[in-house]
């Protein structure tokens, strides 16, 4: 077998095929057999509230009025934000608004 049948968890080469997928031998780790249905098992695909994936960069805007936890303040609806970057986590945007760093859901964001 090639790397390209390699465990992506273990490495391993004792892999089981199948019509459909891959399964390894060593872990259980199952996989798709189609390259183009593989993602990168590092890669966050996080999407607004209209299903858009976002990416580091995007511009998004506020889809509902959101109160700041301990910052007194209420974000507007409408509000755009510039410059987001996703992180791994329950809040996926970390961004800045009015100069503060707060991390948001991308449940309440559409893309700009």
């Amino acid at each position: 077998m090639d790397d390209a049948t390699a465990c992506p968890i273990c490495t391993m080469n004792d892999i089981l095929e199948s019509e459909e997928q891959f399964e390894c031998v060593t872990c259980g780790h199952e996989w798709a057999r189609s390259t183009t249905d593989l993602v990168d098992a590092g890669a966050i695909v996080v999407k607004d509230s209209n299903g858009n994936v976002l990416a580091d960069g995007d511009s998004v805007t506020l889809i509902k009025d959101l109160k700041v936890k301990g910052g007194g303040i209420t974000l507007k609806a409408g509000t755009k934000i510039k410059h987001i970057r996703i992180v791994d986590g329950d809040h996926e945007v970390d961004c800045k608004v009015d100069g503060m760093a707060i991390m948001l859901k991308a449940q309440f964001l559409k893309k700009a």
